[in-house]
């Protein structure tokens, strides 16, 4: 998750790269400026936690937590006063 300054266009740049590279390397969009990425393992988890610090902007705030696939599926979501079923946590083939 992060909050990224937009005041400037060289910040809504560097939001627009950073959210690029995210999705280059497989997150998806949960909500505005609230992103999740599967990873099968820990040592998986590292690699994509470096990539994100590779691309971190000047300015902003970002925060990486990580959640077992047991906490993800007990995730609630709700749009409005409205209950609804949250993502399915995502498959990943791994090929060696």
């Amino acid at each position: 998750m992060f909050d990224l300054p937009v005041e400037t266009q060289k910040h809504r740049r560097a939001y627009a790269r950073f959210r690029r590279e995210l999705l280059k390397d497989g997150f998806i969009m949960l909500q505005l400026s609230v992103y999740a990425r599967y990873c099968a393992s820990e040592e998986s988890s590292q690699i994509h936690r470096k990539r994100v610090r590779e691309a971190l902007p000047e300015e902003g705030h970002v925060r990486v937590v990580t959640l077992t696939d047991h906490q993800f599926g007990k995730m609630e979501l709700y749009v409005g006063r409205k209950s609804k079923k949250p993502e399915d946590a995502p498959v990943q083939l791994e090929f060696f």
